[in-house]
């Protein structure tokens, strides 16, 4: 005995879905002990690392339909760590051994596999961040007076030194999504440690909150909001922080209870922040910062996802558009720590584009005229949350036409 579903039946199916919020713990490598995320492409593919039953570390991609996919190493290495993946999902970016045993920067595609970047004419390199569409690659590597200095690659130009701040060394960690604003942290002549904003025009120091260092972990897709930490002498701790041209760097609050605070990444618009909050004990937990909101412990939002025991330590990417958050947690049923992906849930999945609380021919047609648009350029039309609007948000406008008027 079966039961047929009619396609009104499927859609409606589906609908739900995309409302639903959802735990995925992620899992591990066959005969593995641990897995970590690190970042989360528009649709929720996650790239991050996983140990292997020969206790060796491998890069990883993971999506709804693959599971989780094992990407090898260099030729002749043993290890690799996938750090960043490009808003599309298509390219992958970290760090593997080669045969010689040294960290190397590589860029991942199914069709090309794990290929090796160089470096700056020294021995090491790794590649942290990526642009929207796979063709910008940033991350730090060795120079030929053995310096580590940030980067930013491209397919035309290679590998591209992009200095310091005054001192001896500098490390690039986040890039806007067309590759023309990357932050990191640089040393200055005095040795001190800033957060930078790297652009044609050079490298910023975008100071402190009042202590002596600071950095940059991320930047929004379109170049103007970037955050990071930035260290209190006084109180030995690090505070999350937002900055952007018009403000500055400005606090991010802190948990109630907590003492410190680190934002790791942030989404297209830089209204969604996340990170990790300190306790007493230096014990971390995962926070998200909404603006008009303020902080909130992952935790505690979505208490009802997690089983008894288990804990959300950090969240280290967020999805442009802010639905999905991924990281490393405890997962109580597996009893080890392993990568998280938290589906926050698709805010206009009731075709409702422009929230006025009826679904008419005003949302129909801002959807109409944003057809096509990807990024965040979509996110105000994109309702089904997948970073492009096309005949699938058409269809969802469709099936709730008329709701609330």
């Amino acid at each position: 005995m079966y039961m047929r579903l009619s396609g009104l039946t499927v859609l409606s199916l589906w609908l739900v879905s995309l409302q639903a919020q959802s735990l995925t713990w992620l899992g591990v490598l066959p005969g593995g002990s641990t897995s970590k995320a690190y970042a989360v492409s528009s649709a929720g593919t996650v790239a991050g690392s996983a140990w292997t039953a020969q206790g060796l570390e491998h890069a990883f991609v993971w999506s709804a339909i693959q599971g989780m996919t094992d990407l090898g190493v260099l030729p002749g290495g043993t290890r690799s760590r996938a750090l960043a993946i490009s808003a599309d999902g298509r390219t992958v970016v970290g760090v593997a051994q080669n045969a010689e045993g040294r960290d190397r920067a590589f860029r991942w595609t199914s069709a090309s596999g794990m290929l090796e970047l160089g470096t700056l004419g020294g021995l090491r390199s790794s590649a942290t961040g990526i642009s929207a569409d796979g063709s910008y690659i940033v991350g730090w590597a060795l120079t030929t007076a053995n310096a580590t200095h940030a980067f930013r690659w491209s397919s035309s130009t290679g590998m591209q030194d992009l200095g310091t701040l005054g001192g001896s060394a500098s490390l690039a960690y986040g890039v806007s999504a067309d590759g023309s604003a990357i932050v990191g942290v640089s040393n200055l002549t005095q040795g001190f440690e800033r957060a930078f904003l790297w652009t044609t025009a050079g490298m910023q120091n975008l100071n402190t909150l009042g202590g002596t260092k600071s950095r940059a972990w991320a930047i929004s897709a379109d170049g103007q909001v970037v955050v990071g930490g930035s260290y209190r002498d006084q109180t030995q701790t690090w505070n999350a922080f937002r900055w952007s041209a018009s403000t500055g760097m400005t606090a991010l609050p802190f948990l109630s209870g907590y003492l410190g605070s680190e934002a790791l990444a942030v989404s297209c618009d830089g209204t969604v922040i996340v990170g990790r909050a300190y306790n007493p004990g230096d014990e971390p937990t995962a926070v998200r910062w909404i603006s008009g909101v303020g902080i909130q412990n992952l935790n505690s939002v979505y208490a009802g996802l997690l089983t008894a025991g288990s804990i959300l330590y950090e969240a280290t990417g967020v999805s442009p558009n802010g639905r999905y958050i991924v990281g490393t947690g405890f997962n109580a049923q597996t009893n080890r720590a392993e990568a998280f992906l938290l589906d926050t849930g698709c805010a206009l999945s009731n075709g409702d584009i422009n929230q006025d609380g009826c679904v008419d021919d005003t949302d129909l047609l801002n959807l109409l005229f944003a057809f096509g648009q990807t990024g965040c350029e979509a996110r105000a039309y994109d309702a089904n949350c997948d970073g492009i609007v096309d005949d699938a948000d058409l269809l969802i406008v469709l099936f709730h036409f008329g709701e609330n008027c």
